[in-house]
């Protein structure tokens, strides 16, 4: 079996803004310090939640560095480093190595899309590159572009190749993936909502966005499966299910942003051009945060 990059709940940790736009690195500080007291097993910096599609390479790179610096090996630090243009993911991922990242977090190619051929060479492109873990990140609801269980077999077979941030909304492909690779390729769910089911497949833990809110939660999710806790994990995850739900009633990670500035943990806004939530939409969230004890 290949190493774990991590077992149990990664956050895909949200990157907070000041009023102007820019990068809040005091409060990124003090959200990598919450996570980490707070039983986070992973923090998956510059990802989806952490709004990659309009950090500049500047600003991707200062955060991925600022997160390595802050955390100091005492969780792993997966770097988001994929893109549409194989010669852009590899300057991303050498970047992340030579800054300290313990792992990648490599999404599909999007827009432009490939066949499965091309996510192979893809892929092994950069690995043959590049030392270090690679988790590939399939989301074709944001990419278009969607991994087949067949391609993952072959994709498994490099040895930097090692786990999937699986977010394809299929449990019959995951079940189909898992039985063709085995202990070759980890599976994380991408969706919290799937994290349970995932875990009962096999697969190792999630890359979470309710984290962000509840970081302890998710980590006893995943502890209390692994250790052989069944019913308390199942119990808990349906418990949160409907908060899981309630955190993708807009684009991600939009409501998770507002939802944090309700309960005092001020992100700020997303960049354009992602919008700050309809007033519906934030009663709703408000109904649901409520209902979980989360704000008054």
């Amino acid at each position: 079996m290949k190493k774990l990059v991590f077992q149990g709940s990664g956050v895909a940790l949200v990157t907070p803004m000041k009023q102007d736009g820019t990068v809040n690195y005091e409060k990124l500080d003090e959200l990598i310090e919450w996570h980490i007291q707070n039983g986070t097993d992973a923090i998956v910096a510059c990802a989806t939640s952490g709004e990659s599609p309009v950090l500049n390479h500047e600003e991707h790179c200062k955060a991925v560095q600022f997160v390595v610096e802050k955390v100091k090996k005492r969780v792993p630090v997966v770097a988001s480093s994929g893109s549409n243009d194989t010669a852009y993911a590899l300057e991303l991922s050498r970047s992340a190595k030579e800054l300290g990242a313990d792992a990648l977090l490599m999404v599909t190619p999007y827009y432009n899309k490939t066949s499965q051929t091309g996510l192979v060479r893809h892929y092994n492109y950069v690995a043959d590159r590049v030392d270090l873990p690679i988790i590939l990140y399939n989301v074709p609801s944001r990419t278009g572009c969607n991994i087949k269980p067949e391609t993952y077999r072959e994709l498994s077979k490099h040895p930097n190749i090692v786990a999937t941030k699986e977010a394809n909304g299929d449990i019959s492909a995951v079940a189909k993936t898992i039985s063709l690779c085995g202990d070759d390729l980890t599976v994380y769910s991408g969706e919290d909502s799937q994290t349970y089911p995932i875990l009962a497949l096999g697969g190792k833990g999630v890359i979470s966005v309710l984290a962000n809110l509840l970081p302890n939660v998710m980590h006893q999710i995943c502890a209390d499966y692994f250790s052989g806790n069944i019913e308390a994990s199942r119990t808990a995850f349906l418990k949160h299910f409907e908060l899981m739900d309630a955190l993708f009633m807009d684009v991600n990670p939009i409501p998770v942003k507002a939802a944090l500035k309700m309960m005092g943990n001020d992100c700020g806004d997303c960049r354009l051009p992602l919008t700050t939530m309809s007033e519906q939409d934030h009663r709703a969230l408000a109904d649901v945060l409520r209902k979980y004890g989360l704000i008054q």
